[in-house]
């Protein structure tokens, strides 16, 4: 760990030195791109000094402990030394946190699409359900939703449902919640009052900026077709909805949610582009580390990764083996402490592929 902190302090080291040229100064760009590297690495560079000065005040203490025949003044160097060895490793936790790698993607906007998996119409009732909760997660966190697409059932259910969250930080929160998420309840519509279990399956997809994934003209079927539902007679009467489908992959996106043909257009590329990338980061997870990215899979109910049991009201997510028994607060958006324990697992196995590396 110290030989890579080393490596990059001479990079902080050498960025402070270029700042200092004539030429760089004279380039308001490179300037600013330095500027930004430097500081993402200070919070490291701040951690290194302050460690390597606690060592050097750790090594003083220590050497009078040894040599101090005083018996109060030697408990004193005594004291400083317990002192300052909880100092050095409280950083050296710190730097190892530090060096993990940040996910550049981390501060974007997502999409979240929320399909009914095995379950009939109880499967799009609890669609429904994860909706509203994540959309009451999204207003704690002061992030706005928007409705891109949806897909209702009779019941008041959903067979898909696409959402935009926007603020910052909503895909380092809301990654965590790709899978299967399975429901454990007794329908309203079940006379018997036995348990159905359902399962529906969630995608969260960052916004994509600048485009990682090109997409071939030629690869693409796009056509109009007319909005339902209600909006109006412009709604009505115009064909404002885009439907584009990929036709190797076989992914239909359509959407309806603008006012103009143009902005369906544009937002349903988006979307398919957000999936496309996602599915090509999933196979080279796959490949590179199979339990590093949670698969949404085909819905079946044992590919769950989280179970809400309504009667016994438990909410398991099962990556972690983190268990609430507050159903009801889940289900109002309280989420944190399923995503607190999903992070600190993840940054713990980042870790250790670090040290292992």
């Amino acid at each position: 760990m110290l030989n890579q902190i080393a490596q990059i302090v001479a990079r902080y080291e050498e960025l402070e030195r270029q700042m200092t040229e004539p030429t760089i100064l004279a380039d308001y760009h490179k300037l600013n791109e330095l500027a930004q590297e430097r500081s993402d690495l200070e919070p490291i560079v701040q951690a290194y000094q302050s460690h390597a000065a606690a060592s050097r005040q750790l090594a003083a203490a220590q050497e009078m402990v040894e040599q101090e025949e005083d018996p109060a003044l030697q408990e004193m160097a005594q004291e400083e030394v317990d002192t300052l060895n909880q100092q050095i490793e409280e950083l050296e936790r710190v730097m190892r946190q530090l060096l993990i790698p940040k996910d550049p993607r981390d501060d974007k906007n997502v999409y979240i699409e929320i399909r009914a998996g095995a379950g009939g119409d109880e499967a799009g009732l609890f669609a429904a359900d994860l909706l509203r909760l994540y959309t009451r997660y999204a207003e704690t966190q002061g992030w706005k939703v928007e409705l891109i697409d949806e897909n209702r059932t009779g019941v008041g259910g959903y067979k898909e449902v696409i959402i935009q969250v926007k603020g910052k930080g909503a895909y380092s929160q809301l990654k965590y919640e790709s899978g299967v998420h399975r429901v454990q309840r007794v329908p309203a519509t079940e006379s018997q009052g036995r348990i159905h279990t359902s399962t529906v399956t969630v995608a969260v997809m960052p916004e994509l900026e600048e485009v990682d994934i090109t997409l071939d003209e030629r690869d693409l079927e796009i056509t109009n077709t007319f909005s339902a539902g209600p909006g109006g007679q412009h709604m009505q009467k115009n064909a404002t909805a885009a439907r584009v489908v990929h036709k190797p992959t076989g992914i239909m996106i359509r959407i309806q949610s603008q006012r103009s043909l143009t902005q369906n257009k544009l937002m349903a590329l988006q979307i398919l582009q957000a999936r496309l990338q996602e599915m090509e980061e999933a196979k080279q997870s796959a490949a590179i580390a199979a339990d590093r990215k949670a698969q949404v899979g085909s819905g079946e109910r044992s590919e769950k990764i989280r179970t809400y049991n309504y009667p016994q009201n438990r909410v398991t997510d099962h990556r972690v083996g983190y268990t609430s028994y507050n159903l009801a607060s889940v289900m109002e958006g309280n989420l944190e402490p399923f995503i607190d324990a999903l992070s600190i697992a993840d940054q713990t196995a980042k870790l250790a592929a670090l040290e292992v590396g």
